[in-house]
Parts: C-alpha cells; sequence; structure tokens
C-alpha cells in the first residue's frame, strides 16, 4: 500500500494527497499501518478488533482501532488513525480520535461479555445487514490472533466462527472474551490459543467477500 501510495506521488507520506489520489483502505488497513509507525518509533501497539459506537446512533459497527502504551499515563490507550476532520463533522464525534473512551469503541471481548450478561443487545452489533453473537464471536477470534500478531482481514473467515448464533461454542469463546479483555493478564493462555486449531491462523481462509478459499 506504501508502494502504491508514493508511486502516485513521491513526497512524503506527511503531505496530504488530494482526495482522488489517496490509497483506498478499510479501518483494518489504517489500523495496521499505524501500528507498523508506532512500533518503528518503539512505542509499544497492537491492532484491536471490535466495535464502534460512534458511526451510528444505537449502533456498535465492525471496526479496527490502534492501542498503544501510554508511558506517562502507565496504561493502553485506544487511538482511531482513521478518523479525520469530515469523517468527525460526519458522525458527530466529539471526543479525541487519539484517546478513545473505552465506552466508545468495545473490544471483541467487551461485546461479548456485556451481550452474554444482557446489558447489551447482540443484534446492535456488526455492520451492514450481519448482525448478533455469532458476528461478536467472529470478531473475538480476530481480536485474539491481532493480539497475537496475526491481524487478518474482517471478511477472513476461519476456525470456530459461525454464521448462526445456535453454532457456537458459548463457553469457549466467554473464555476468549477474558482473554481479548485483560491480555496482559493472560499472556500465557494468550500464546496458547495461538495453537488452537480453533483460533490460530491456518494456511487457507474463506475469504466472505470472494466467496472463496484462499491460500495464505
Amino acid at each position: 500500500m506504501l508502494d502504491e501510495i508514493v508511486t502516485r506521488d513521491a513526497r512524503p507520506l506527511a503531505v496530504a494527497r488530494d482526495v482522488n489520489e489517496r490509497q483506498v483502505g478499510v479501518c483494518r488497513h489504517f489500523t495496521l499501518l499505524h501500528v507498523a509507525m508506532l512500533r518503528t518509533q518503539g512505542i509499544p501497539a497492537r491492532a484491536r478488533c471490535g466495535f464502534g459506537a460512534y458511526f451510528e446512533a444505537g449502533k456498535y459497527l465492525d471496526h479496527w482501532v490502534t492501542e498503544y502504551w501510554n508511558e506517562e499515563r502507565k496504561c493502553w490507550v485506544l487511538f482511531d488513525s482513521q478518523i479525520d476532520d469530515r469523517q468527525r463533522e460526519l458522525f458527530g464525534i466529539g471526543f479525541d480520535a487519539a484517546d478513545v473512551p473505552r465506552d466508545q469503541f468495545l473490544v471483541a471481548g467487551d461485546a461479548w461479555s456485556l451481550c452474554r450478561a444482557g446489558s447489551r443487545d447482540p443484534c446492535a452489533f456488526g455492520i451492514l445487514d450481519m448482525h448478533g453473537l455469532w458476528f461478536i464471536a467472529g470478531n473475538l477470534v480476530r481480536d485474539i490472533c491481532a493480539l497475537n500478531n496475526r491481524e487478518m482481514l474482517p471478511w477472513d473467515v476461519w476456525g470456530a466462527m459461525r454464521m448462526q448464533d445456535s453454532e457456537l461454542d458459548l463457553a469457549f469463546f466467554d473464555r476468549l472474551a477474558i482473554v481479548s479483555r485483560e491480555p496482559d493478564a493472560h499472556v500465557d493462555e494468550l500464546k496458547a490459543l495461538d495453537r488452537d486449531e480453533r483460533v490460530r491462523v491456518p494456511r487457507a481462509v474463506f475469504n466472505a467477500v470472494l466467496d472463496c478459499v484462499q491460500d495464505l
């Protein structure tokens, strides 16, 4: 993606391009590039998969953001690198996108736990015409993999992911949610999940956009 940007315009990346000269991407692309930039500068950072509450009233939409370590505050902070002035105006975002409140972006584990406890409606979580506990479960697997440095595409499907709530192993996802919510407190379990065939990224995944299996 960076190669394509500089091929069209060789100026430094910090120089804003005209709209029709910009590289197209989704939230996962913004996040992955931002995480790479922060790590290059020696700042601990990781991609988080979950749901944003700031795009549509009453909905939690499928989204990715950066989580970076703020040394001064001694805590992890959420940063939405996708939000620009136009989106801030369009969606009426009043908070600092460099410090997203935890109730405005729910990591997948928080979303799952809130829905399982009955304090949120699973049908409010998803995107387009896809909503429900099964969708949250898919993002939960993606979030665990991202914490293990495997940041997959939002439409990649594998392992324990399912298309219906009735097919989910609820107890297994309850456990994944705990790890997703507090990854630093479950480092060993997080590493073990990278070897679990229900979670670990296989050699091929189903691409739900192209409707086919793709080798990685």
